[in-house]
């Protein structure tokens, strides 16, 4: 099939994946905050109480194995045995019995833990505070928090500057009078008030709310706004919008529908966030290899995806995960989806029990290439991006073994590497000095990821330029 052709079966499959993945705008969510993984999960409601997955809650956070008997759950978080039973209140972490705030349910084999216990629950998991905002359903985990101390600049035109402690990428939109920055991924706390106001004509007060998983800062003005990032995204300034041909400042519509504002940064200190699509590899009914009795590749990638995400974000970096579940997806959905993205960059992880260190892998690329114009075969769509390809993999492989990671770059013949248009690469975690048990280690797995994505920084700039 031609690369032309699939187009418009690539568009339709990432929109039937994107419908698959978005849960609706009222769907109920928390947001997860810790220095190992920032992740959503769904919230269901259940006999008058809030709940979520406890396994989905943990798998992001450490090693854990859970298997449901009859209305038993027996689960193991990193060297923890713990118990539960279905509707009862009360359970058992390392032989210790503790109360839940409400009752404990096992649906379809899945455990699942009550919103209002995890304050109480987490920190006998874990051993560190947690602080769960329950009405905004925002938990945070260890010293995690982002503050954020705004300050206005009443020249002309005044300027709104907002320093961060720590890198942040919020969704930033207007409507008439309000600039409104959305942080879902971002563990911002509420400034010291929630409620600012400024002895300023156009810029007027700065409100913080938080509800449903997310984050929100609206400043409100008497003109059209715009915002500039700076100092690696630490800093957010918020101006008037420049004037019009006319000399005054354009005015909104009446009633527009909120609409992205693009980040202006002056040459300077011009931040790009280039796209970068992590693809968890396998996935459902297809579990990849066997690395243990307990242990699936599909597991491993997908814990590895959300630590290698949260790097990435860090250094400058806009991630889409492919699969943030247990689903399955073909390999056509894959790279149809990835195509559509219009991304910089893709990287497909794997896991493996042989060997050791890490491996990058670009395509191994056909013989024969069919191409008609501009156009290439599915199967060689990667060739104008092959050369990328193989500068990003030999960054990665140095940058592993700079962390004392065993690694080498080689060519495979691994779709869907093929079959993608931007540069492509897969990289395969093996296990390090402690043998299998670093497969499922998040310190391990984070380790590998911070190297991945240090590797990915001499080129950041240039990915972003990419067609």
């Amino acid at each position: 099939m031609s690369l032309r052709r699939y187009r418009t079966l690539a568009i339709l499959l990432s929109a039937l994946l994107f419908l698959a993945a978005v849960p609706p705008g009222q769907e109920k969510r928390i947001s997860v905050y810790s220095n190992v993984a920032t992740y959503t999960l769904p919230v269901l409601d259940r006999n008058g109480h809030e709940y979520v997955g406890l396994l989905e809650i943990l798998d992001p956070l450490g090693r854990v194995n859970a298997a449901a008997e009859g209305r038993r759950l027996k689960l193991r978080f990193n060297s923890l045995d713990c118990e539960f039973e279905a509707g009862k209140t009360r359970g058992k972490i390392a032989g210790h019995t503790f109360d839940l705030a409400a009752p404990f349910l096992i649906e379809n084999s899945r455990g699942l833990v009550s919103l209002d216990s995890l304050n109480s629950l987490l920190p006998r998991f874990l051993a560190m505070p947690v602080n769960f905002h329950e009405t905004a359903r925002r938990l945070f985990i260890g010293d995690i928090a982002t503050q954020v101390r705004p300050e206005l600049d009443s020249t002309s035109p005044p300027r709104l500057v907002l320093n961060f402690t720590a890198p942040v990428n919020p969704t930033i939109a207007t409507e008439p009078g309000k600039l409104k920055m959305t942080f879902t991924r971002d563990p911002l706390m509420p400034p010291g008030s929630q409620a600012l106001s400024f002895d300023n004509r156009i810029i007027t007060g700065a409100g913080y709310s938080e509800n449903n998983g997310a984050a929100e800062l609206t400043i409100n003005a008497t003109a059209p706004l715009m915002a500039s990032f700076s100092n690696n995204g630490r800093t957010i300034t918020v101006t008037a919008a420049p004037l019009s041909a006319s000399g005054t400042t354009p005015t909104a519509a009446p009633s527009p529908p909120p609409a992205p504002v693009p980040v202006v940064s002056s040459p300077a200190n011009a931040i790009r966030r280039p796209l970068a699509v992590v693809d968890a590899a396998h996935g459902g009914n297809e579990r990849g290899s066997a690395l243990s009795d307990k242990l699936a590749e599909k597991d491993v990638t997908l814990g590895f995806a959300r630590l290698l995400r949260h790097e990435l974000e860090t250094r400058g970096f806009s991630v889409f995960m492919l699969r943030d579940s247990d689903v399955n997806l073909a390999l056509d959905q894959r790279a149809g989806a990835a195509n559509a993205s219009k991304a910089a960059i893709y990287i497909s992880l794997h896991a493996s029990s042989g060997g050791n260190g890490a491996r990058v892998y670009t395509a191994l690329m056909p013989v024969a290439d069919d191409a008609r114009g501009i156009f290439h075969a599915w199967n060689s769509a990667q060739s104008p991006a092959l050369a990328t390809s193989q500068n990003v993999a030999a960054l990665i492989a140095t940058s592993l073994q700079k962390k004392q990671f065993s690694s080498r770059h080689a060519t495979a013949s691994l779709r869907p590497l093929n079959n993608l248009v931007m540069p492509a690469i897969a990289i395969e975690l093996a296990p390090g000095a402690d043998g299998l048990a670093d497969l499922a280690s998040a310190n391990y797995q984070q380790k590998a990821a911070a190297a991945i994505a240090d590797g990915m920084i001499p080129i950041r700039d240039r990915l972003g330029a990419q067609p």
